[in-house]
């Protein structure tokens, strides 16, 4: 479940501290027009967190702090600095605080799971993400079903994990890791023809398969009888993941 774990958090927690931003470090309205500075402060901060500029963010998100401490905003930002630096306690006020003031945060009960996931506390990351997926306007409301299901995986809810990935293709088509997840549990199942078809459409979506996938393919291949694309499989992941305990498992099984 490792690479899967990897999978899915992998950059979730950035995923919405992305876009330039050109506002500079000067020049602020605070008196003239306070949310407008505040929401400078903000977007400045942001800038800093993804850049890894710890102590620049935190400086403006007090200032921002400072104009509105009942901003939502602020806390889930603030809520990342800590999360990134360690401070994990911290970081779980922040996420709670930024949920008090906004139960309809998206983004902050999103990132907040992301936290949960992290510390291992799939119930609870679950819980947050079932809030986030009835958000029909959020924008990475795929995604969040996507995690939703990994959550759920981890707590061998295989039934519960299989519909939110069969959610998240219905909005995305092409997301890789539902593909995947939903042709794993497809061949766990015995379905190998589902399996192949899910399998199938993993393949034309990624531009290299991972090990994980390519240790899958090679077993339906075995199923099928396509000894062609056994070989093929094999031999990909032989060459790109040498060391990979799906490799290990591919020369222990062959």
């Amino acid at each position: 479940m490792g690479q899967k774990v990897r999978l899915l958090w992998a950059g979730l927690v950035v995923l919405l501290l992305g876009g330039c931003i050109t506002t500079t470090d000067s020049v602020f309205t605070e008196k003239a027009d306070p949310q407008v500075a505040l929401e400078r402060r903000v977007e400045l901060a942001r800038k800093y967190i993804g850049e890894g500029n710890w102590d620049d963010a935190k400086r403006n998100l007090k200032l921002a702090y400072e104009i509105n401490p009942d901003e939502a905003e602020v806390h889930e930002a603030f809520a990342l600095v800590y999360q990134s630096t360690g401070e994990f306690e911290l970081a779980e006020e922040s996420y709670k605080e930024a949920i008090r003031l906004d139960k309809n945060f998206s983004r902050a009960r999103n990132n907040y799971a992301a936290f949960l996931y992290s510390q291992q506390r799939y119930a609870e990351a679950a819980t947050q993400l079932e809030f986030v997926v009835q958000d029909t306007l959020y924008k990475a409301r795929p995604r969040a079903f996507v995690n939703l299901g990994l959550c759920r995986l981890q707590l061998f809810d295989s039934q519960g994990a299989e519909e939110a990935f069969r959610r998240a293709l219905t909005m995305d088509r092409t997301n890789s890791i539902a593909l995947l997840e939903l042709a794993q549990l497809r061949y766990d199942a015995g379905d190998a023809k589902t399996a192949v078809r899910y399998y199938d459409t993993y393949r034309t979506v990624v531009r290299q398969q991972s090990a994980r996938g390519l240790w899958l393919g090679i077993r339906l291949a075995r199923e099928t009888g396509n000894r062609d694309a056994e070989g093929s499989y094999a031999l990909a992941l032989a060459n790109l993941y040498p060391d990979s305990p799906e490799y290990e498992a591919y020369q222990r099984d062959k």
